[in-house]
């Protein structure tokens, strides 16, 4: 590696360091306030609002690099707009738009400040860590009846934190796990009981949850770190590390079920949330036979039948990511969507395994990114906040490498430059 990629300013200027501090100070709030989203407007938008407008004023910077992702969203969010125009009554459609873009911005906002400053990244993870141990405590606690008024952080018996769904509450803990379970396999023993209890914590936070979809990413990206790991570290005493803890760790959590499991309560709504098809879904017109209904419709009607008619139609929502995009967006929504996504997945994979001191980082997000893009098949995961926190932080590691090569090209070519006489 060199240094020279990704220049640093000749000159220190302690007001202008103080004031970029600052600047990653407020973000890192801002996305620890993402963790508590009960009533909306969350404060979580409060706060962006006001951070982006700031920005905005004082040098946000877009670059080329992240081109692709503002396109995309914003293609896609005008495929909404079409799609409103083929309702009768548009109720509260442009408040649900006005969201949607709104999102899509703080995805391309975190990815420019991530490009502008890689440092941001860790006090962004921090953060994120931060609220995911305090919302899954509160989820865990309410769920157990340990605090009073508790009812108030679960939902249909189910623990949701300070969150408005269960099914939003437990993926939101998954990248936080994952952050916890590297520094565990990579870390050192003074730091792993903290990163134990920590990991411990999130784990029955996504297990109180009792979302069959967050089970699933929690189990499928603890699979693909440990994978990806393997892959990456060529030394066998490293390699042996790491299979080693991953099967402490896996009994541990699998005794810690078997726990759980001892409380009727617990193995009650387990045994019911664990079976694969649940009734609504292979009902008439459950989950699987609206999902066939839905893209029959969508033929027909090319810009969309409107955001929110589908569930109001049929009683429930699509809870699939790829057919709300085609029913709210139309087909220019959904293929700006499908575009967005692989291209995304691509450059993600071809930059994932170099050595920068990003990297780190972007594996995590990327993991949760393929897990979230997944069970997007049975879930919708549009106006989740956390999903454009990761389309964000991916995007600034690759706009990050992107700089990288640029510096790298740069040097190549002065090297090459004759020297005058």
């Amino acid at each position: 590696m060199t240094s020279a990629a990704l220049p640093a300013p000749d000159i220190f200027h302690p007001q202008r360091a103080a004031i970029s501090m600052l600047a990653s100070l407020l973000v890192a709030f801002g996305v620890f306030l993402s963790g508590f989203v009960i009533n909306e407007p969350a404060p979580y938008e409060l706060f962006l609002v006001v951070l982006i407008g700031i920005w905005a004023v004082f040098g946000l910077r877009l670059s080329k690099h992240i081109a692709p992702l503002i396109a995309l969203y914003v293609v896609f969010n005008i495929g909404g707009m079409f799609s409103i125009l083929t309702m009768d009554d548009v109720k509260d459609t442009p408040m649900y738009m006005a969201v949607s873009l709104f999102l899509a911005f703080t995805s391309m906002f975190f990815a420019a400040i991530i490009e502008a400053d890689q440092r941001r990244l860790p006090l962004i993870f921090r953060a994120y860590l931060a609220a995911a141990i305090i919302t899954s405590l509160l989820g865990i606690l309410g769920y157990l009846g340990a605090i009073p008024g508790g009812e108030v952080f679960t939902r249909y018996g189910r623990a949701m934190g300070a969150f408005q769904d269960p099914n939003v509450f437990g993926p939101y803990l998954v990248l936080p796990a994952l952050y916890l379970m590297h520094g565990l396999l990579t870390g050192t023993l003074k730091a792993a009981p903290l990163r134990v209890v920590g990991l411990m914590i999130l784990v029955l936070g996504v297990f109180f949850s009792f979302s069959r979809a967050a089970w699933g990413l929690l189990a499928i990206t603890m699979v693909l770190l440990v994978m990806t790991m393997l892959i990456k570290e060529r030394t066998g005493a490293f390699r042996l590390k790491i299979l080693v803890m991953t099967l402490i760790g896996a009994l541990l959590l699998v005794g810690a079920i078997i726990i759980a499991l001892q409380f009727d309560q617990i193995a009650d709504l387990f045994s019911d949330r664990a079976k694969l098809v649940q009734s609504y879904d292979g009902a008439r017109h459950g989950r699987f036979e609206r999902h066939a209904i839905g893209f029959l419709m969508a033929m027909e009607h090319p810009l969309g039948i409107g955001p929110l008619e589908f569930g109001l139609m049929w009683g429930e929502d699509t809870h699939n990511i790829w057919l709300k995009a085609l029913m709210d967006y139309g087909w220019l929504g959904f293929v700006s969507y499908v575009t967005l996504i692989v291209w995304t997945l691509v450059l993600g994979f071809r930059f994932l395994l170099r050595d920068r001191p990003w990297q780190v980082y972007l594996m995590l997000a990327y993991i949760v990114l393929v897990g979230h893009t997944m069970i997007g098949a049975v879930i919708d995961t549009d106006h989740w906040r956390h999903f454009y926190l990761l389309m964000g932080i991916v995007w600034g590691c690759i706009a990050l490498e992107m700089r990288w090569q640029s510096g790298l090209r740069k040097n190549a070519l002065m090297a090459q430059s004759p020297l005058p006489a």
